[in-house]
């Protein structure tokens, strides 16, 4: 168990893959394949070989006395200008728990994942690698996804020898794996355990997301000359919307069960200074942990939008853009966190996890837990993203020794 080779790795794996600006390993780009080729390396040098499913996400194979499995990981893929922790810290654990077992023949057998694109930040789709494997994949909503520069996903996946309608075949080899736990270490990229100034926490599950488009439509007019009491203005409409959102979220928020809500688009139309708008649309993104209470948010917020369109005169309507159920993670290896990380650090706060992870997309499969790194200012995204030293040691030796106490777990059941 060497945490310190741990960080070692990290920086030598930031210090080949990013620029002044943060991490450049997008998915499916030379940056990224850069990554994985030196991540090869690694694993090569433990007599072990990397092999690549059909969505692209590469596994290692470290076999034990029994076919039951444990598998640790996290993805090495990052957004433009990111950070040097967030996914590649899971991986390069999950490398040092391989490391801790390699020479010898452990009594489960371990697998190491790298998921490909987690992100989503080049073609907008995230978690695609994992999702895949999980079968919830839909393919054909992906079929046409371009990046900026206009190249389509379906010709990047076939640069990296990935076919687009043979990525779900990786959910079948998923199946074939006796997968009894899957460990997540990542940052926890929110300010939660810096505020409690606690090195490491042990994460509840993911939060389930309602991803909406609520479109307002009035009637464009002159600004000088209609009254204000005459009006149909559509913005009035979204913003009154948007701050009852908010008030929504505070109101369900409960100590230890927060949820949230942000609006991060806004579109106007006509959008000229002499003109009421006659059309406005937002979107709203909807989290929380427990289903009934995330099923009451998206309710209040549609009787908060249908209030502000009759007090404005106005028409609305929604559109779904993407929801997911909440995810809580396994009980038993929920204790099981707890105890590594209050043996390593001396306390063990838990949280949900509000970004979504690779491990959401396991939890229907097969035990699921992860563990959180302090985030310095609850950065993540861009080149400030850290963790102080001292806690990124104790978080890593925390997670070996949660990988310790699975194996010992998994190696007792039937």
């Amino acid at each position: 168990m060497n945490a310190q080779r741990v960080v070692a790795d990290l920086r030598e794996l930031a210090a080949l893959t990013s620029t002044a600006d943060g991490a450049q390993r997008l998915a499916w780009g030379p940056v990224w394949r850069q990554a994985r080729e030196w991540f090869a390396g690694k694993i090569g040098a433990l007599g072990l070989r990397i092999e690549t499913d059909s969505a692209g996400n590469n596994w290692v194979t470290l076999p034990g006395a029994s076919p039951k499995t444990v598998i640790v990981g996290s993805h090495l893929d990052s957004v433009p200008n990111g950070g040097w922790l967030d996914g590649c810290l899971g991986v390069m654990a999950g490398l040092e728990a391989l490391r801790m077992h390699a020479g010898a023949t452990p009594p489960v057998t371990l697998k190491l994942v790298d998921w490909a694109d987690e992100e989503g930040a080049r073609f907008g789709r995230s978690l695609l690698g994992s999702a895949a494997a999980a079968g919830s994949l839909k393919v054909d909503e992906v079929r046409e996804l371009k990046d900026r520069q206009g190249t389509r996903l379906v010709d990047a996946l076939a640069e990296n020898g990935v076919q687009l309608d043979r990525m779900l075949d990786a959910h079948g080899d998923l199946k074939k794996i006796d997968a009894r736990a899957y460990l997540e270490l990542h940052i926890e990229q929110g300010p939660v355990l810096e505020s409690i100034n606690k090195p490491t926490g042990v994460v509840l599950g993911t939060f389930g997301v309602e991803r909406n488009m609520i479109r307002f439509t009035g009637q464009a007019a002159h600004s000088g000359s209609t009254p204000i009491p005459m009006r149909r203005d559509a913005f009035l409409a979204a913003a009154e919307t948007a701050l009852a959102c908010r008030g929504i979220a505070l109101r369900h928020s409960k100590p230890g069960a927060g949820v949230v809500c942000t609006v991060g688009i806004v579109n106007v139309e006509p959008k000229i200074v002499t003109a009421v708008p006659g059309v406005c649309e937002i979107s709203i993104d909807q989290r929380a942990l427990d289903a009934g209470v995330l099923a009451a948010m998206l309710k209040d917020a549609r009787e908060a939008s249908e209030k502000a369109a009759r007090d404005n005169n106005v028409k609305v309507e929604w559109r779904e853009l993407w929801r997911i159920n909440p995810r809580p993670f396994d009980p038993a290896l929920l204790r099981l966190c707890e105890d590594a990380v209050r043996e390593e650090t001396g306390d063990a706060p838990r949280l949900p996890s509000g970004p979504l992870h690779d491990a959401a997309e396991m939890v229907p499969h097969m035990p699921v837990v992860m563990m959180f790194a302090y985030s310095s200012n609850g950065l993540s995204h861009c080149k400030e993203e850290d963790t102080p030293a001292q806690h990124l040691e104790k978080t890593i030796s925390a997670y070996l020794r949660l990988v310790q106490k699975t194996v010992a777990h998994v190696r007792e059941m039937k």
